[in-house]
Order: structure tokens, then C-alpha cells, then sequence
């Protein structure tokens, strides 16, 4: 039944127009369904920030969620985490945390008279770091190499992670006591910053009803495991084989050139975010089941991957204009390729 229903929608993607994709995408694209039904049975709603989770992870890139307390950032992370059959651990962040309790240490052993590495709960496939900016910049900064070259290095030794390696990281943008902002080299390098809101009436009525119902029972013991490591790693490689016009590498160039230009920003965004932008994109047309990427895909991506990455001017800071608004004017500026 459900495949059924998956090949209509699939048929229907471009409207009325037929096409048949170069690119297989059947299974990646059921796949996506299976996982979205199953964080479904905990997570009311929030149907935007699922996608940009489930893109980040075919584009094998690290999200910052940012939200107010209470709106089930930690457990939106934890429920992806289920559907993954990976290795899954959590790191959470404080003032005293220092680089090697998240990396690890050299131990000496009396037995073999030599010292060996234990392992951090960095050494895992899905890194959940609760509250990351709580912890002061020499334990931020233990986090640059891992997250750019998904490697370590402790004693002269290098130790590489096993693939896939993606972090989720959490954040409080009310909060300020005891907090620390995060550096811009850090933020560089998240693909996505995604941005959690209040539910609406209905959604609320909705979480309401199932908290009720779900009297003593584990939200995490609904979901079931969907995606494997192997499943992971293939599907990473088809979305890098996403179609991407010549023109449509020019609009990424000119929106990300537009913030190095634009009266409102101090500091624009590098190219990095443009091959941010470019695989991000390729993420989200291939939950959409095409093999090729358009102009609303790049839209989409855009956003989730500028917004962090920029610098308002104090300015314009100071009138209450925000960089999710810039961006969007931006948008709006550059022309859509036909």
C-alpha cells in the first residue's frame, strides 16, 4: 500500500510533466518516507527542520539547532539517531568540559609499560552535543579539526572516524549566562543552522493528546531503525551524482558573491558556502525524488546554510534587522535562471 501510494506521489513531482530520473532514487526516496513515519510517531509537526536534518545527512554535513527550551530539539536529534542504525552518543557541554573529555586522553599502562589512547564519546557516527555554546573556546576549538576532516589528531597520532560522522549540536539563542558564543570558524563549519519555533494551536492540542496517551511508556521504544551504516554511505554517494546545470552554479555564485557585497553585511560568506549551498541542494532534490536540482532547491538550501555563516552590520543589527531577512532579500535580488 505504501509503495503504491510512494509511486504516485513520485509520478506527480513536476506537476503533470512525466520524466524518469537517470538517476535511480526509488529506494533512497522510500527510505526518506519510512524514516519521516517513524520520527512521525513522536515529533507533532516541525516537518521543515526533518527535511533539513534528513538533507544534512545525505549531504554528509553537521546542524546547529537552535531553539528555545522546550521545543524538543534534544529529542527530534535522538529520535533521528533511532532511525539510524549507528553508533549514537551524546555529549553535553558545561563551563568545565575541557578538550579531552571529548576527544580522549593518553593513558600510561603499567602492563605494558606504555601509554594508550582511550577513546573520546567523539569516536562515534552521530554526535548529539547538547548546549554546545556552554563551553569556553579551548573545548570549542578541540571540535575544528573533527568536524572539517572527520579526524583527530592527539600525540603526533592521527585517528580517523568512521563514516558517516555528522554532528548535531543544540543551542539556547535566549540564554546568556553561562554561555559563550560560538566562534565563526566553528560555525563555518555546520552546513546548516535550523531554526526550531513554537507549534501552532493545533500542534500543541496534538502533542497534548499523545503525551496523554503515552502514559508510562518510552517515546523512543516506538521508533524503529530504518537506515544502516552501508545504507548511509551509498545513499551519500548517489545524492553527489544530483544533475546541476551550468547556470544554476552561476545563481549559487551570485547570491553567495551578493553577501560580500551588500551594504548590510560586515562579513559575507566564503566558498565554502557555496559548495555548502550546491550540496545541500542536491540533499533536497533527491528527497524529492529528482535526479536534478532547480532554482526552488538552491532557495530552499540557502537559508539554512547562510544564515549562521554571515555578519550584520551593528547597524542594521541594532534596528532589529536579522540575517534570515537579509538573505531572503538577496534571493529576491538575484535573478532566476531560466
Amino acid at each position: 500500500m505504501e509503495e503504491n501510494i510512494f509511486n504516485a506521489q513520485n509520478s506527480n513531482l513536476s506537476g503533470d510533466i512525466n520524466f524518469q530520473n537517470r538517476i535511480d532514487l526509488q529506494q533512497l526516496n522510500r527510505d526518506i518516507m519510512y524514516i519521516k513515519r517513524e520520527v512521525g510517531k513522536v515529533i507533532v509537526g516541525q516537518e521543515k527542520v526533518i527535511d533539513q536534518l534528513l538533507v544534512a545527512i545525505l549531504s554528509n554535513g553537521h546542524v546547529l539547532i537552535e531553539g528555545v527550551p522546550g521545543v524538543a530539539k534534544t529529542i527530534t536529534a535522538k529520535l533521528l539517531a533511532k532511525t539510524l542504525n549507528v553508533d549514537f552518543s551524546r555529549i553535553q557541554f558545561t563551563p568545565d568540559l575541557m578538550p579531552s573529555d571529548i576527544l580522549g586522553t593518553s593513558i600510561f599502562d603499567l602492563k605494558k609499560s606504555e601509554f594508550e589512547f582511550k577513546k573520546g564519546p567523539i569516536f562515534s557516527n552521530l554526535v548529539l552535543i547538547d548546549e554546545i555554546n556552554r563551553a569556553p573556546a579551548k573545548t570549542q576549538a578541540a571540535l575544528f579539526e573533527v568536524m572539517e576532516e572527520r579526524q583527530i589528531t592527539i600525540d603526533g597520532h592521527q585517528f580517523k572516524m568512521d563514516s558517516p560522522f555528522l554532528v548535531i549540536a543544540t543551542q539556547n539563542p535566549v540564554e546568556q549566562e553561562g554561555t559563550y558564543r560560538l566562534p565563526e570558524a566553528q560555525l563555518d563549519r555546520f552546513l546548516f543552522k535550523v531554526t526550531v519555533d513554537y507549534p501552532q494551536l493545533n500542534e500543541e492540542i496534538n502533542i497534548l493528546q499523545r503525551e496523554h496517551q503515552l502514559q508510562n511508556n518510552s517515546k523512543l521504544d516506538q521508533v524503529l531503525s530504518v537506515l544502516s551504516k552501508t545504507n548511509i554511505q551509498e545513499y551519500q554517494s548517489l545524492v553527489k551524482q544530483i544533475i546541476v546545470e551550468p547556470h544554476l552554479l552561476e545563481y549559487i555564485a551570485k547570491i553567495v558573491i551578493n553577501t560580500r557585497e551588500n551594504a548590510f553585511i560586515y562579513l559575507g560568506a566564503s566558498p565554502r558556502a557555496s559548495i555548502a549551498i550546491l550540496n545541500a541542494a542536491k540533499g533536497f532534490a533527491a528527497i524529492r525524488g529528482r535526479d536534478f536540482i532547480t532554482p526552488d532547491d538552491i532557495k530552499d538550501a540557502t537559508i539554512p546554510v547562510l544564515q549562521h555563516r554571515i555578519i550584520i552590520t551593528p547597524e542594521r543589527e541594532m534596528e532589529g534587522l536579522t540575517s534570515t531577512e537579509i538573505i531572503k532579500q538577496i534571493i529576491d535580488s538575484v535573478e532566476i535562471p531560466r
